[in-house]
């Protein structure tokens, strides 16, 4: 069985997680026409990524100015526009769908200024088995903005149209802001769909409470940051009564590898657990809440025969490494042992 020191001669020093390279600082790109608000969203993308060919196309035959190139002007000084849509409302009319959408943007010009603008956006989708070629996806109508104050929740309508007035996550609408400040250059704070944002409640006790204590409360949200060939990396906030809103860091095992002949491809002599550092993405990450711990998988290859997992644990508030496994050998085998057990009984 292979031994693991806790020091050693550094000859190969490797961090455990699949390496978190910022992106570019560039706005990823997003050209979605499934759904009114998705066009909304796309509009906006194609303005801050300067593609303002892209924008007008969202436009149907109404307008937003005389011509492209007023339309283009008019952003000249628009460095980057953020937006936020609600609850979409829809009415059927003579072989197509007509749909009103809640918006507010914060557009940030070039010098550094902001304005928030908030109204409705009206758009078009023709019944798709009507038409003949070129099919024309859903367009926007018109939009409607006018100076508003606060941030984006605040400022977004409650409704246009007839569509119910969105439910509202209090908590959940802060810690995606906090994200999406924070996280713009490094994530796709932009991504949409099911996993984009998680979000978890749990009850708890602390070890000094008292037998008949109510248990407390926390919220724990996980958000997609970006994905690889093989990896992708989620971003976790924590926020409890006491203490609020918190972005986690989580410690992590530095490991010095060794190999015979310092061949990655050759026999693993050792591994060795050098330090901690503390990271602010987990690779292929998951919360169990029967657990009540974050687990991590982190492929070094595509393959997967060369890895790292750790499991960190909520207790007493607060996550903690537990256990940590590394498999190092490039043998095509999956086959981890354990560097870091405190989650096991003896």
């Amino acid at each position: 069985m292979r031994t693991f020191s806790k020091r050693g001669a550094a000859t190969v020093a490797l961090t455990t997680l699949w390496p978190f390279q910022a992106l570019a600082a560039e706005l990823p790109y997003l050209d979605d026409r499934s759904d009114a608000a998705a066009v909304v969203r796309s509009l906006y993308n194609a303005v801050s990524r300067k593609e303002y060919a892209r924008a007008w196309d969202y436009f149907g035959e109404a307008k937003p100015a005389k011509d492209f190139a007023e339309f283009a002007k008019g952003y000249d000084k628009t460095e980057r526009v953020d937006v936020e849509t609600g609850a979409v409302s829809s009415e059927g009319a003579a072989g197509s769908i007509f749909y009103n959408i809640p918006v507010a943007i914060r557009a940030i010009d070039k010098d550094g200024s902001e304005k928030v603008f908030a109204g409705c956006y009206s758009a078009r989708q023709v019944n798709g088995s009507i038409q003949e070629p070129p099919f024309t996806p859903i367009q926007l109508e018109k939009g409607a903005l006018k100076p508003a104050e606060g941030d984006l929740g605040d400022a977004l309508p409650k409704q246009c149209g007839d569509a119910p007035p969105a439910e509202t996550d209090a908590v959940f609408d802060q810690a995606r802001k906090l994200f999406a400040e924070s996280h713009q250059v490094q994530c796709d704070t932009a991504k949409e769909g099911d996993d984009a944002a998680l979000s978890y409640k749990i009850s708890y006790h602390n070890k000094g409470d008292a037998a008949d204590a109510p248990a407390s409360e926390a919220r724990l949200f996980r958000f997609f940051c970006q994905m690889g060939a093989y990896n992708e990396t989620h971003v976790y906030y924590l926020w409890n009564q006491a203490d609020g809103l918190s972005e986690q860091h989580f410690a992590t095992p530095e490991l010095d590898i060794h190999y015979e002949g310092d061949n990655p491809d050759g026999k693993l002599e050792s591994v060795n657990v050098i330090g901690y550092r503390s990271e602010n993405a987990l690779v292929n990450s998951s919360f169990d809440d029967k657990t009540m711990t974050i687990l991590s998988h982190s492929k070094w290859r595509g393959v997967g025969d060369a890895s790292s997992d750790g499991t960190w644990l909520f207790r007493d508030g607060a996550f903690a490494l537990v256990k940590y496994d590394v498999d190092a050998s490039y043998d095509g085998e999956i086959n981890p042992e354990t560097v870091l057990d405190y989650n096991s009984g003896p």
